[in-house]
């Protein structure tokens, strides 16, 4: 499978967000000239404030399509630019959604692999502006892809996306996002995908064996069915 990196994005300006965010996020993003650097676990020129929920070495750098994108232009009446989500990359021709766990994509001098979804976050929906947003993305279910950075390298617009391995388990970025946000039974499918961060496959055993999940969650505190409609009723 191979597609293409449209832009890579990077966080210019310190979002101030209001309503409900006080504080700096790195979720404002645009697009950078010339070639970008991925190193360690960062994206060169990028930042990450709230460091217990984003970056890190499972959310290196998060990717998310274009063709999702355009059809939430259109939901939204208004264009989302590359960046807009808050995604390092924004990509074409690559089914994001349907990406495997653990699978591994060569683009520019890098290697990335697959890590597990985004969750929306309160945050995000101040940046979109837009009512029930949580609700609405969740419910569309193309949260977009973080990953890991497994070769450093550097990237660019243009650059071709290929994928070179993929795990025969199948469990994809789509199934691991509708359990967290409220499918349990698919928690045995989690267990089958060892790539998975720890606290991932931790959450899909407390299921799983019925004990209680007070592990803070991966992105927000909203992984719980009943904080999202909590949120957006």
């Amino acid at each position: 499978m191979h597609g293409r990196i449209v832009a890579v994005n990077v966080a210019r300006d310190l979002a101030h967000v209001a309503a409900g965010f006080q504080g700096l996020s790195g979720i404002g993003k645009s697009p950078a000239e010339g070639r970008v650097g991925l190193h360690g676990n960062t994206v060169a020129g990028d930042r990450v404030y709230d460091v217990r929920h984003h970056g890190g070495y499972d959310q290196a750098v998060y990717a998310y399509a274009r063709e999702d994108a355009s059809w939430w232009s259109g939901q939204l009446g208004r264009e989302v630019t590359p960046g807009m989500f808050g995604e390092n990359l924004s990509t074409e021709g690559i089914d994001v959604t349907g990406a495997v766990i653990g699978e591994r994509w060569v683009t520019g001098s890098a290697v990335l692999e697959v890590s597990c979804p985004r969750i929306p976050c309160q945050t995000f929906a101040e940046v979109i502006g837009s009512p029930r947003w949580i609700r609405r993305f969740t419910e569309q279910a193309w949260p977009g892809a973080y990953l890991r950075i497994v070769v450093e390298g550097d990237v660019g617009a243009g650059d071709t996306v290929s994928v070179i391995e993929r795990p025969e388990h199948g469990v994809t970025i789509g199934e691991v996002f509708r359990a967290l946000t409220g499918d349990r039974a698919l928690a045995p499918r989690l267990l089958e995908a060892p790539e998975l961060p720890v606290k991932i496959r931790d959450k899909a055993g407390k299921w799983l064996a019925g004990t209680p999940d007070d592990d803070p969650p991966l992105d927000e505190d909203l992984l719980d069915k009943d904080l999202l409609d909590e949120d957006l009723t």
